[in-house]
């Protein structure tokens, strides 16, 4: 595996991906999938162009994507695109959406990207090499305490009334009057730049969370399910992102408790 290759080739799809999105922004209408989420023109062209990069130069390699599903491949590396992370806000004109592009070898990612192609911010991770926006360097933060966390969630509609209860033990034993509801893939990416502590998560899917993984750890936080195991392509969807990998136990406790 060439990284500096896969690199640059998840620049040109991010590329493609955000000359896509951006003449439909503000300026678009939205229909239902069949599981009632919105979807767009923008979040179909944007994974069109990227599937036809992608079927261009490794034809080889399988494909998860969110609006059309998956394409086998031979080689044991999986690149999973989500096209437009966080529909409703681009919906509602927040530029807080991301277009997500990750590579997975043998199910696990060693490689994201998390592009905002409104501002023009793009963070790359990737296994053994630090995360940049822009290319410049990024670090998460450091946080002495579970108390002094900032937590963030797209939002109490995704959790169950069971998960419901487990992220608000945990969300109690942080510093919750600065709690942040909504911000979807961008929660992550301001946790890599050391903006927030926690982002806890429920119900994601591969193509959800896959990027992240890179970005968060390259940066030097990390992620887990709500158990505390790594994530990868069987993972259930629970999904704790930390800053300050010293944390972890400390929220997995805190997420236990909440029965």
């Amino acid at each position: 595996m060439n990284l500096d290759n896969d690199i640059a080739l998840a620049r040109r799809l991010a590329d493609a991906a955000g000359a896509a999105i951006r003449p439909h922004f503000r300026h678009v209408e939205a229909e239902r999938k069949g599981d009632a989420s919105p979807v767009t023109l923008a979040d179909r062209a944007a994974e069109e162009a990227m599937r036809a990069i992608l079927k261009a130069e490794v034809p080889r390699d399988a494909i998860i994507g969110e609006e059309f599903g998956n394409s086998e491949g031979s080689t044991g590396r999986t690149w999973v695109l989500d096209p437009i992370d966080g529909t409703a806000g681009f919906l509602a004109g927040r530029a807080i959406f991301g277009t997500l592009i990750a590579l997975l070898v043998d199910g696990f990612p060693v490689l994201g990207v998390i592009d905002q192609p409104i501002a023009g911010e793009r963070w790359i991770g990737a296994s053994g090499r630090p995360t940049t926006l822009n290319d410049v360097p990024v670090r998460t933060r450091p946080c002495r305490e579970l108390s002094e966390a900032t937590i963030a969630t797209t939002g109490p509609h995704y959790f169950s009334q069971h998960e419901g209860d487990h992220f608000m033990a945990l969300a109690g034993k942080t510093d919750y009057r600065r709690m942040v509801m909504g911000g979807d893939c961008y929660n992550y990416a301001m946790l890599a730049t050391g903006q927030l502590d926690i982002v806890c998560e429920a119900g994601l899917k591969i193509h959800d969370w896959a990027a992240l993984v890179p970005v968060v750890e390259g940066a030097g936080g990390t992620m887990a399910d709500w158990n505390g195991e790594p994530l990868h392509a069987g993972s259930e969807g629970h999904v704790l992102a930390l800053g300050d990998p010293a944390r972890l136990d400390d929220a997995i406790e805190a997420l236990a408790a909440g029965h």
